[in-house]
C-alpha cells in the first residue's frame, strides 16, 4: 500500500488536455442571442434551468455556460434563480411522475412572452427512459415546447446555436441543433 502511495504522488494524473475553445465562434455566437434578445425582449436574455428528472448530464454542458471558456454573463445572457424573472426555460431529462406538477407550478411563474427548450434527447422524447414507469414522456406532455435542442447531451455551443434559432423570429424553432 505504502509503495502504491508513493508512486501515485509522483506520477502526473492521467487526464485529458482540456479542448481549445474557438474564443471567435464563441463570442460571435454569444453576441448574436444577446442582439437578437435585445431587439425581441429590449433587454438582455434571463434562462432559467429546470431539472425534470434527468442523469445531470444535460445539466453539465449548462453550467458549462457559465465557465471562464463561455463565460456568458459577459455578453449580457444570465442564469436566473426564480422562474419569475425568467424568458426561457431549459428544462432537461425526462418528465417524471414526481416532477411533473413542479414543472407545472413553474411554467405558470413564468411572465410572458416565455420560451421552454428541451434540453437533451429525454426532454425531447424521453429518451432512453421512454416507457418508464416513472416517466410521463417528453417536457411536451405538460407544457408547450418552443425548441429542442436534440443530444446526449448537446454541447454548450449547441445550446447557444439553440438560443439564437429561439430568438431570431426568422428561424425555425424546431430546428435540429445536434452537434
Amino acid at each position: 500500500m505504502r509503495k502504491i502511495l508513493f508512486e501515485n504522488l509522483v506520477k502526473w494524473p492521467v487526464t485529458e488536455a482540456a479542448p481549445e475553445p474557438d474564443d471567435a465562434a464563441v463570442a460571435e455566437l454569444a453576441e448574436s442571442v444577446n442582439r437578437a434578445a435585445l431587439a425581441r425582449l429590449g433587454r438582455s436574455l434571463a434562462i432559467r434551468e429546470v431539472d425534470a428528472g434527468s442523469c445531470n448530464g444535460c445539466e453539465l454542458e449548462i453550467h458549462a455556460l457559465n465557465n471562464a471558456i463561455y463565460d456568458l454573463e459577459r455578453f449580457g445572457l444570465r442564469f436566473v434563480a426564480s422562474p419569475r424573472h425568467a424568458d426561457v426555460l431549459m428544462v432537461t431529462g425526462p418528465l417524471t411522475k414526481n416532477m411533473r406538477e413542479a414543472l407545472e407550478r413553474t411554467y405558470a411563474a413564468t411572465p410572458d412572452p416565455k420560451w421552454v427548450v428541451a434540453v437533451g434527447d429525454c426532454a425531447a422524447d424521453g429518451g432512453i427512459f421512454a416507457g418508464s414507469y416513472a416517466v410521463t414522456g417528453g417536457v411536451d406532455k405538460v407544457v408547450p415546447v418552443d425548441l429542442r435542442i436534440r443530444g446526449c447531451p448537446p454541447d454548450p455551443l449547441a445550446l447557444l446555436k439553440g438560443l439564437l434559432a429561439l430568438m431570431e423570429p426568422e428561424r425555425k424553432p424546431e430546428a435540429r441543433t445536434d452537434s
